[in-house]
């Protein structure tokens, strides 16, 4: 019977905050008296940047920024070389998440994120190291870190309107667009990753049947350093909020939920950036 090894953390979610104590327990399962070399459990929080395929070999040291930059690395023996008996065995362990406790560069945990061309990720990773006869177990449980909320409001709401005068558009294509007029409001500037993007789009009048209104969430990821930067827009979801032609003067509503793992809080750090 092969040996399996699972990492199980105390939160269904796997949501935790900065300073917060990450416990849980390692099990592992033999269906024989297993001998093994040690039994460690490593945490690690990473900051992985890329490059966009338009911006490689343009600045030489591009490569040197974009190097992943190490959050948290702490590691745990659960058990020294021994044997485990048949059956289900049990690890308890204990994190501090404290990105003050790196000794060569203490820093702050920033938030969870998947993006395009950054990632920040931290993992468990467990290790039953075996001899050179039999292969080493790995497993590796992803955990996301989350600011807690703040107690401070939102942002103003904000008015808004489109015409073919406010795109960025020439002079001479401004002249081909259709006449149209659209306002709206957006309830808040500054949002909360957990609560949904709300506000309205109304169409005061339009020279052309409308098709459909859409909103798009984008976001804007910087890599680079002093030397040059490599600045990307990549789009995250799109919703439609109408359908057809809709009626002149009406309030339509806007309603996004933000995807939690491909959002983050807007950060500006030495080496790269989202949001800004």
């Amino acid at each position: 019977m092969a040996v399996n090894l699972e990492i199980q953390v105390s939160r269904a979610n796997k949501i935790y905050h900065e300073g917060e104590s990450l416990t849980g327990i390692v099990s592992v399962n033999c269906g024989t008296e297993t001998k093994h070399d040690g039994i460690y459990l490593t945490m690690e929080g990473v900051v992985n940047l890329q490059l966009s395929n338009k911006n490689v070999g343009i600045f030489e040291a591009f490569y040197n920024s974009v190097k992943p930059i190490q959050l948290l690395n702490l590691q745990l023996e659960l058990a020294p070389p021994g044997k485990l008996p048949p059956g289900r065995t049990d690890f308890s362990f204990e994190f501090v998440l404290d990105g003050r406790r790196m000794r060569k560069e203490p820093s702050i945990l920033y938030e969870t994120y998947h993006g395009v061309f950054v990632n920040i990720n931290y993992m468990l990773k467990c290790e039953m190291r075996r001899s050179f006869l039999a292969k080493s177990i790995q497993k590796q449980q992803e955990f996301m870190i989350q600011y807690k909320p703040s107690e401070k409001p939102s942002g103003n709401e904000v008015h808004f309107t489109i015409s073919p005068e406010t795109l960025q558009k020439s002079a001479k294509e401004r002249i081909s667009i259709p006449r149209f007029l659209i306002t709206g409001r957006l309830d808040a500037t500054d949002c909360c990753l957990t609560k949904p993007f709300t506000g309205h789009v109304t169409v005061q009048h339009t020279e052309v049947p409308i098709r459909s209104i859409e909103v798009q969430l984008v976001r804007v990821e910087t890599c680079g350093c002093a030397e040059g930067y490599s600045r990307d827009a990549t789009e995250i979801q799109n919703i439609q909020v109408a359908e057809g032609n809709v009626c002149p003067k009406l309030h339509i509503p806007i309603h996004m939920i933000l995807p939690r793992l491909f959002t983050c809080p807007t950060l500006l750090t030495k080496n790269f950036k989202v949001g800004e």
